[in-house]
Parts: C-alpha cells; sequence; structure tokens
C-alpha cells in the first residue's frame, strides 16, 4: 500500500536589487525553480511585485525588486531550501513562510 503525505504551503518572497535587469531577475527566477525541483518541491504561483522601496537600507540601494512564489514542500526540505537561499548571492532578503 502507497501512502501519500501531504505537502505542506509555504510562500516564498525574495528581494533583489532594485536596480537588476530583466535577463538577470529571469536568471534567479530560472535558479529558484531549478533549486525548488532539485528539493523534490513545486511551484504553485509565481507573483512579479515590481520594484518597491524597502524599509531599512540594504547596503547602498533602497529599492529592492520583489518576487513572489507560492510553493508545496514537504516538511524535511524546508531546512534545506532555507540554505541554499541564503547561498544564493543576487538575493538580498528573503522570507520564507509556512501557511
Amino acid at each position: 500500500m502507497i501512502y501519500f503525505t501531504p505537502m505542506d504551503k509555504y510562500e516564498l518572497t525574495i528581494v533583489l536589487d532594485g536596480k537588476s535587469t530583466p535577463a538577470k531577475r529571469k536568471t534567479v527566477i530560472s535558479t529558484i525553480e531549478k533549486i525548488i525541483t532539485t528539493f523534490e518541491g513545486k511551484i504553485v504561483k509565481t507573483e512579479d511585485w515590481g520594484e518597491k522601496e524597502m524599509y531599512q537600507k540594504a547596503g547602498k540601494n533602497n529599492p529592492g525588486y520583489f518576487i513572489h512564489f507560492l510553493l508545496e514542500f514537504e516538511k524535511g526540505s524546508i531546512k534545506s531550501l532555507n540554505l541554499k537561499l541564503k547561498m544564493e548571492e543576487d538575493i538580498r532578503k528573503f522570507l520564507l513562510v509556512r501557511i
């Protein structure tokens, strides 16, 4: 008998440099897609929130470019995903929340 374990839903919001080019944003999105599929997760939805002012300054650049993902993951893979996202140089900040 095969047991199906339901996947938990997560929201991932990443912040890139506000001056990043569309090609750079596309590269980062494809990198995140590869990381998520590597850890056997699934992207349900991707939203491009665009450039917004940051409340806290991060380095010299105040504006950030926001991209939001709705994900499905098994619990054991989230720690690995979190570590991998911390190593990505193009991502200024990110927030990963279970919903």
